[in-house]
């Protein structure tokens, strides 16, 4: 029997008044993290008519036609915010390109912030009411998620609760709808997302009720997930497995071509990647160093320069 990826009830850990046992919750919710890299959070409070309303905007918005999608690609602009087409994507030491066409939402600063350089404004399509209302509506929902998630994960490696707070409070996130078309060709090579881990602290799935989603496990199988429609999937990213010395591993996830007639209907997904502060410094936690487990990045380096690095070798820039 195939081993399961753990899916949690958030609600223990926010509300212990509903009967949940918060120390319970972050100890198992911890060793899922340190198992699989990956957990399903339920009772995550995100109303259904929220994302439901963000799938149809972006939706509409990939049903438009090629040149006016075009219009909002920023050229040069590493995919940061905008449209990016099909055909650029790759993950890394992949010979093809990702069948997926997306487009990112970024957290909304003061242009006069610190920050203004290197967080560009984000870009809205007129050709579709609502898309900001809602797009950015649910940005902001798993931005608030995201920070519970963190919260729960710094108690089990015995850091201050609130430990993560003023690092990601302007951190440089990004909601990426996507859209893998369907797929009419058995001869294509690549698949709708090849083998990788994510660049990010952690990653929020909205949507992973659709197959395809598949996890590499510690014994080098391939093990799907599918979650519940009411279930957002969260996963650790490369940021937090290196500031984690590898306690929190970045597990390889992919998005496989279905089977049969299922590879004829489009996918869609939202995940939503959560990053710190640009100049926040990954530099290995203490806590997270011990004679078994000694430092594996002695050289500290920003969360602005990390992803650099990382979308180079992705070939978004």
């Amino acid at each position: 029997m195939t081993a399961r990826i753990p899916t949690l009830d958030i609600r223990r850990y926010v509300d212990p008044s509903s009967g949940g046992d918060r120390d319970a919750f972050v100890a198992e919710l911890g060793a899922a993290y340190r198992e699989w890299g990956f957990a399903g959070i339920r009772g995550h409070g995100i109303a259904q008519e929220r994302i439901d309303a963000a799938y149809d905007v972006f939706r509409r918005f990939f049903a438009l036609p090629a040149e006016t999608k075009l219009k909002y690609h920023v050229k040069g602009g590493g995919g940061a915010r905008g449209y990016t087409p099909f055909g650029v994507e790759t993950a890394k030491d992949s010979k093809y390109p990702d069948l997926k066409e997306f487009w990112h939402v970024g957290r909304e600063i003061a242009r006069d912030s610190v920050y203004a350089d290197v967080m560009a404004p984000n870009l809205w399509p007129d050709e579709v009411p609502g898309f900001r209302e809602h797009g950015y509506g649910l940005f902001e929902a798993l931005d608030a998620l995201g920070s519970r998630v963190l919260r729960a994960l710094a108690l089990h490696i015995d850091l201050p609760e609130t430990y993560f707070d003023d690092k990601t409070h302007f951190g440089n996130s990004i909601l990426r709808p996507i859209h893998y078309p369907p797929i009419t060709s058995p001869e294509i090579p690549n698949v709708r997302a090849g083998a990788h881990e994510d660049i990010n602290l952690i990653t929020l799935l909205v949507g992973a009720s659709a197959q395809g989603l598949e996890v590499l496990s510690r014994k080098g199988e391939w093990v799907p997930f599918t979650a519940d429609a009411d279930t957002i999937v969260v996963n650790i990213g490369d940021m937090l497995q290196r500031l984690t010395n590898h306690v929190y591993p970045s597990t390889t996830h992919r998005v496989t071509n279905p089977p049969g007639e299922a590879a004829r209907q489009p996918r869609y997904s939202v995940p939503f990647f959560l990053h710190p502060n640009p100049d926040f410094v990954i530099d290995v936690l203490p806590s997270c160093v011990d004679a078994d487990n000694p430092s594996r990045y002695p050289q500290p380096i920003t969360a602005h320069e990390y992803l650099q690095e990382r979308l180079r070798e992705i070939k978004l820039i």
